[in-house]
């Protein structure tokens, strides 16, 4: 098949320092640090032909795709977006991208149109023209929820959606009560063998980013990841190591150590005893890449109790299960006593991820739901 993508890029130097180091003829469509990137090396490697329409990318000649860093604060640059957003038809920048993917679709002719999440840009009527002119399935794949990460333009969209894939039960149920035609749960995030792997750190490395309780990932704004902020909070006690692209919070800043991604966030995330996983207060069921990734590394997961975790790992065999912030304590306290049941518990849940988990195994289900579509079944 023919897939064309419609994305935000989030990290454009990560994009185009992997595209100077991939062979020729080999370069790569999104950033390692964006899960998109190992979904099309997995496409690829089953045939399917790839192209994607940064709709972050201005039309204006003058502007330029910025990294995104999240904060609480109010800075013009937030300000300036959020006025641009209230009515995007009639944000010229924003009609001229619009018209930027049509180009491209006619050219392209897909078979698919992929709409990522976090889209604030791409409106309903061009989605129907899509539709119309191209014959493509129109899937929306997101892992967050749309109760309290969508746009109006996508929640609008919604009826317009044949296929719907999100990692966590309770969004999909979300996104048929908006009107999506098909919805599946299927978790968007798995392992690459190739890119996923235990590493052998230097000495210089292990005093990097060595600590008793690591975290890489996201804690603002405090609404949407005070459960993780909690978590996090509650264990000050310890040698606790956090990385993120994104501001920390004040209670947390003394443990900050930088920003981390791509490699440099797996090996952040090996280099601890402890690799901490508390999920986002939005998701529910669970399903985060960090979920998957902290397994492809060979490293021991705490993880808070969802669903998703219980149906897709085993609870002391593959990783452990917390309830609440004491039983978290309690498990760290224990676990930093016994190595040698960290280093079982860790090796099983890569194995299991290895022989479940994989970005092949992922694109050929999501492929198989596409498929499904087409064919009206």
């Amino acid at each position: 098949m023919r897939l064309l993508f419609v994305a935000t890029l989030h990290h454009p130097q990560a994009l185009e320092d992997a595209r100077r180091a991939a062979p020729p003829g080999e370069e790569p469509l999104f950033p390692p640090s964006q899960g998109q990137y190992f979904w099309v090396k997995a496409l690829r490697r089953q045939g399917h032909d790839c192209a994607v329409f940064w709709r972050s990318e201005s039309a204006l000649p003058w502007a330029r795709t910025r990294q995104l860093r999240m904060t609480q604060r109010m800075t013009p640059a937030r300000a300036i977006s959020a006025l641009a957003g209230r009515v995007p038809a009639l944000n010229p920048d924003i009609r001229l991208r619009n018209r930027r993917l049509l180009a491209q679709a006619r050219a392209y002719q897909p078979d698919a149109i992929i709409l990522i999440g976090d889209n604030r840009v791409i409106l309903s009527d061009t989605l129907a023209r899509l539709k119309r002119e191209t014959g493509a399935v129109l899937v929306y794949a997101s892992g967050t929820s749309p109760v309290v990460f969508s746009h109006a333009i996508e929640r609008a969209a919604a009826p317009l959606y044949d296929l719907a894939i999100t990692n966590d039960f309770y969004h999909a149920i979300q996104w048929r009560e908006l009107g999506a035609r098909r919805v599946e749960t299927l978790p968007l995030s798995a392992i690459d063998p190739e890119f996923h792997h235990p590493f052998a750190l230097s000495e210089d490395e292990q005093r990097r980013y060595g600590c008793e309780v690591g975290f890489v990932g996201t804690l603002v704004p405090d609404r949407l990841y005070g459960e993780r902020i909690a978590a996090l909070e509650a264990l000050r006690e310890f040698d606790l190591g956090i990385w993120s692209v994104h501001e920390v919070p004040a209670s947390l800043r003394r443990f900050y150590r930088g920003a981390a991604l791509g490699e440099e966030m797996l090996r952040a995330t090996a280099a601890g005893a402890i690799a901490l996983n508390p999920h986002g207060d939005f998701m529910r069921w669970g399903g985060n890449m960090r979920l998957f990734e902290a397994c492809g590394v060979g490293a021991f997961q705490l993880v808070d109790d969802r669903p998703g975790v219980r149906e897709w790992f085993r609870d002391g065999e593959h990783l452990v299960i917390y309830r609440d912030r004491d039983h978290l304590r309690e498990l760290v306290r224990y676990y930093l006593a016994h190595d040698d049941e960290r280093r079982q518990i860790a090796d099983a849940g890569r194995a299991h991820a290895l022989a479940h988990h994989t970005y092949d195994q992922r694109m050929a289900r999501f492929v198989e739901l596409i498929e499904d579509v087409r064919r009206g079944a």
